[in-house]
């Protein structure tokens, strides 16, 4: 397993975990090369894992009504994807996950994880603060598309994800912002 990949996911949410619970949360891992355009979950489909993204970049996304793609967020290695309890109903997927590069994931069955967060404190403590920060990060994107200007979102964009507007289709990145592509193209020529 790549023991310094997964160190840098654990380190970007709780750096002060502990080996020994590091240790327990790869002992539950299995890992998954996923190329390019390859989904990882889709809506409806039974989806019952963790993922722990460890090499490349992943988004989520739904259709709309009228079949538009809808970005809803961007994952750059080393993240771990929206945890389970947020992303599933009744264990059936609620949205997509999309590898938008070649990418390397862990996978954990949802019900060991929580298994082990029940017995060890600070496991469940690192479950909280994904739960926080995938929280956190939701109501940021709401305030955002409903206060501020698209300029103003573009710039915050970059500054979340500070390579990927050259790395992934601007399609992709104007759904995200909530405006059209003729429109993020006009804000990038004039920033």
């Amino acid at each position: 397993m790549e023991a310094k990949k997964l160190d840098k996911v654990f380190n970007r949410v709780m750096p002060h975990l502990s080996l020994n619970s590091r240790k327990e949360v790869e002992a539950l891992c299995s890992g998954a090369r996923l190329p390019k355009g390859s989904l990882l979950f889709r809506p409806g489909s039974p989806n019952h894992s963790e993922y722990l993204l460890l090499d490349g970049i992943v988004r989520t996304f739904l259709l709309s009504a009228e079949g538009e793609d809808i970005t809803l967020s961007f994952f750059e290695a080393p993240a771990v994807l929206p945890p389970h309890v947020t992303r599933t109903k009744q264990g059936k997927s609620l949205l997509y996950a999309e590898a938008l590069s070649d990418c390397v994931a862990l996978e954990m069955q949802a019900s060991a994880f929580e298994a082990l967060m029940i017995e060890n404190l600070e496991l469940r403590n690192f479950g909280n603060t994904v739960l926080r920060q995938e929280l956190q990060q939701k109501v940021n994107k709401e305030i955002r598309m409903a206060s501020w200007s698209a300029r103003d979102r573009l710039l915050q964009f970059r500054q979340d994800f500070t390579m990927l507007e050259n790395r992934v289709p601007h399609a992709m990145i104007a759904s995200y912002l909530g405006i059209t592509t003729v429109s993020l193209s006009r804000l990038r020529k004039g920033s």
